[in-house]
């Protein structure tokens, strides 16, 4: 068979490459006791059979034998697939990502920090009960009328777009459940930043024990008040009926719109922490909470509102803290990569274990290809966001059949673009299923028999 990944890699950066052999495979297999046959579809060329559907759109099952020029059926091969445990791809994945930030620690540095960005996003798979019994699907569908939702958890390293952490859940999770697993992939003084939904106490008071930075965008239900020395809400207030006062006490003036208040613990655990790990959570702790307004092209001005444990005005200025707030969008780019590039925005497997599979082997062709744009833009001498991710997996998936020479788009520079979150080219116009397809398909029956 005329395929390396590890060729491939191998050519861009060894020590990556190396984690890829038919060798290194099957030794994870090993370590996880995964026993096999000597036969074609052995775990090695399995799993860069994978790595190369993925790299084509996640491709049907009966087209990965031509891709690869392999003498097997579709069938066989998803049989291979499935007789591999979850745990071997994960500890492939787990190898890989450990060694990127060995050979990215330099990238993306914002004022000598390493910078992650963190969201949340969700992917459809079939509609099978194993499915729906796991993940769910939204209340307003009726059962038999919707598919089931897998939630994400995501963290990405700024500027490289390397993805650090993927965690999933049933539909029904609140991101901030899932945290504590993507805080693993932090070490001291790193930079965290987020939307509204992850700026608690709770969250900031977890990275601040791991000695790590959180900037997030305030929760709208925050009461956030400028004024120095103004007053906050306390039992004595609540007591009284007063309304509109900010629950956090107002410490130090930082600068117009910039000030150092004391965020309180919650009263009230979160569902998803135990009690013994939120009395370890500390009693009160220092935020920085600044406002800046953006004025987009043809709209009004908005002021955005955030919170971060970086203290200090002077080592980060108020302005270079909404700049590097304003790299959280990356992250909507990176969800579109996976999303519509690879297309990962629908899983084909139909069962628990292979849409987990599915998803991790999605985060392992993801990083590859981000590899290969960081090797391109250091060869090619542009930034990394100038390189074009769709070439990168094109070039990806040709390399691996014969030697292409690195050289990638290079995007052209286009700032300030706007776009209108609209689409011009019209859907066939069908209604929304709201009955089960086999209600519809037996009224469809009754109404040809009606005279």
């Amino acid at each position: 068979m005329a395929i390396s990944i590890a060729a491939a890699i191998e050519r861009i950066k060894s020590e990556v490459g190396e984690w890829l052999t038919p060798q290194s495979i099957e030794q994870i297999c090993d370590d996880h006791g995964h026993k096999w046959r000597d036969r074609v579809l052995g775990p090695a060329i399995t799993i860069q059979l994978f790595l190369l559907q993925i790299l084509n759109g996640n491709t049907a099952n009966s087209h990965v034998p031509r891709l690869a020029n392999i003498d097997c059926t579709g069938e066989a091969y998803g049989q291979a697939r499935g007789r591999i445990p979850l745990e071997v791809y994960q500890g492939l994945l787990a190898q890989v990502t450990v060694k990127l930030p060995v050979s990215t620690a330099d990238e993306g540095r914002w004022r000598g920090h390493r910078t992650f960005l963190i969201d949340g996003s969700n992917t459809s798979m079939p509609d099978t009960p194993a499915l729906q019994e796991k993940y769910g699907q939204p209340s307003s569908q009726a059962p038999g009328c919707g598919f089931p939702i897998m939630h994400l958890m995501a963290m990405f390293q700024s500027k490289t777009g390397f993805l650090m952490s993927l965690e999933s859940a049933p539909y029904r999770t609140h991101d901030m459940s899932q945290v504590q697993e993507a805080h693993s992939s932090l070490g001291k003084n790193d930079i965290l930043v987020g939307d509204r939904g992850l700026g608690s106490f709770v969250h900031l008071a977890l990275l601040g024990k791991r000695d790590a930075f959180g900037l997030f965008r305030t929760h709208q239900n925050q009461v956030v008040n400028f004024r120095p020395g103004r007053r906050h809400a306390t039992d004595e207030t609540r007591k009284n009926g007063e309304k509109g006062l900010p629950t956090s006490r107002w410490v130090k003036r930082l600068g117009k719109d910039d000030q150092l208040v004391e965020y309180v613990k919650p009263k009230v655990r979160p569902n998803w922490m135990t009690d013994e790990e939120y009395a370890q959570l500390p009693e009160t702790i220092l935020v920085r909470e600044l406002r800046y307004s953006i004025a987009d092209p043809g709209g009004r001005t908005q002021k955005v509102t955030l919170s971060t444990t970086l203290l200090d005005p002077v080592k980060y200025p108020a302005a270079e803290v909404a700049k590097l707030y304003g790299l959280r969008w990356e992250i909507e780019t990176n969800f579109d990569h996976l999303k519509t590039t690879l297309k990962m925005d629908v899983l084909h497997c139909k069962t628990v274990a292979g849409v987990e599979k599915e998803l991790t082997m999605y985060a392992l062709v993801y990083n590859l290809i981000r590899l290969v744009m960081l090797e391109a833009a250091r060869r090619q001498k542009v930034p990394v966001d100038r390189i074009s991710f769709v070439d990168a997996d094109r070039w990806l998936a040709q390399a691996m059949d014969g030697y292409v020479p690195l050289k990638l788009r290079v995007n052209p520079h286009r700032p300030n673009r706007v776009e209108p979150r609209v689409r011009k080219r019209r859907s066939k116009n069908y209604p929304l299923m709201r009955k089960p397809r086999a209600i519809l398909q037996k009224e469809l029956k009754n109404k040809g028999k009606s005279p």
